[in-house]
């Protein structure tokens, strides 16, 4: 069998296939253990922030500090829970959780998103929990059309804060691109789901067999 990692994770905005995938990667290889989100694996804080008014607490009243260690709490205890000899498949990565807690701080503090990493950097410090191959889907290389295609998959408006975290959390993204914090981007515009997942099956390690056990 082909050579894999402890983790893999897929990263990106919302609606762009990140469950999806997880989810097809999951039923091709008895050996992946899904760990999902860092939420299921701290649930108590993060219910606790939710019971009142969760999206206020997120953009209002937390701390970039309070924020950005919760996830990395969440990660440390979803990384503690891999079994032996298996490979984690993590819904939004350590990239990505930092990408998340820098968006927050430039919609919720007003500082630059270059001022807004060397924030949330500083606070995580060296806790890079464990190595991942980071994988970040996009739906497009674009910041502006990557929004508009995510945001018209909603269904609905997005409405308050939430566009304008989801249009920087994009310019944030391709910053990490630029910083080499993916081992991979994938470009998923114009391309089938089908397209996208031979790409992340590709540089999983795992060979693209159509009895859907790797050898």
């Amino acid at each position: 069998m082909a050579q894999v990692p402890d983790f893999v994770s897929l990263n990106g905005p919302d609606n762009v296939g990140k469950t999806t995938h997880l989810v097809r990667l999951a039923g091709r290889w008895d050996g992946f253990q899904p760990l999902g989100s860092v939420h299921e694996h701290d649930p108590e804080p993060w219910a606790r922030v939710a019971a009142d008014d969760y999206a206020r607490w997120w953009f209002e009243t937390s701390t970039t500090v309070e924020l950005t260690e919760m996830l990395l709490a969440g990660h440390a205890k979803r990384a503690a829970a891999l079994k032996a000899g298996r490979t984690g498949l993590l819904d939004r990565g350590l990239p990505m959780l930092l990408a998340v807690a820098t968006a927050t701080c430039v919609v919720k503090d007003g500082l630059t998103v270059g001022e807004a990493l060397t924030t949330v950097a500083d606070i995580a410090g060296s806790r890079a929990i464990a190595p991942e191959t980071a994988i970040l889907l996009l739906p497009s290389l674009n910041a502006e059309r990557s929004y508009a295609i995510t945001s018209a998959r909603e269904g609905r408006p997005w409405t308050g804060v939430y566009p304008a975290y989801q249009k920087t959390l994009h310019a944030v993204l391709l910053h990490q691109v630029d910083h080499g914090a993916y081992v991979v981007v994938v470009d998923c515009e114009g391309r089938s789901l089908d397209d996208v997942h031979a790409d992340v099956l590709g540089h999983v390690g795992l060979p693209q067999l159509t009895d859907g056990s790797p050898r």
